[in-house]
């Protein structure tokens, strides 16, 4: 429970952090304007985005608002229903939520905008992000990582009680 509780806090800040930079970046940097960060690595560089990862649906604010609240409450139940008994499903699904929500609450009062500003340097085709798509990616990570965790334990559970049937059997 207290891993709960440890998850409940980071998220909460994970968003504060997300809604902060978006706000430092919105009102220090004019938009396209771009600063490096890390050299050769990251930059800041300050742009609108109207669609999801990559642009896909640009400009479909209502859709993506849609898409967000729906993945958000299908989170929540889940959450609701079996992550408080297992601590990596909680933070994966915690991490999903708040990064969903700093975007979610972009695209209500920035006007459909979501504010990205981390550019990778070295990458130059990869889309520029934020704190909450970081957020959301991790989270999407832990999730795998927790099914696949699941299912490995699933298999060896089943192989188990399948040996223990095989040898009760051979005992009778």
């Amino acid at each position: 429970m207290i891993s709960c509780v440890f998850a409940l806090i980071c998220s909460v800040i994970v968003l504060l952090l997300d809604q902060l930079t978006k706000a430092y970046v919105a009102a220090e940097f004019t938009l396209g304007q771009s600063a490096e960060l890390i050299n050769g690595f990251v930059e800041l560089s300050y742009i609108h985005n109207r669609g999801a990862a990559w642009g896909i649906f640009n400009g479909n604010t209502f859709f993506l608002l849609a898409i967000t609240a729906v993945t958000m409450i299908v989170c929540i139940i889940f959450l609701i229903k079996t992550g408080f008994k297992k601590p990596l499903l909680f933070w994966a699904v915690s991490l999903v939520i708040s990064g969903g929500l700093g975007n979610l609450i972009d695209r209500i009062f920035r006007n459909g905008n979501v504010i990205d500003f981390f550019h990778f340097e070295f990458w130059p085709q990869f889309p520029v992000f934020n704190v909450a798509d970081c957020a959301i990616v991790i989270g999407a990570g832990l999730l795998l990582l927790y099914f696949v965790i699941d299912a490995i334990t699933e298999y060896k559970n089943k192989d188990n009680a399948e040996k223990t049937e095989l040898s009760e059997n051979a005992d009778s």
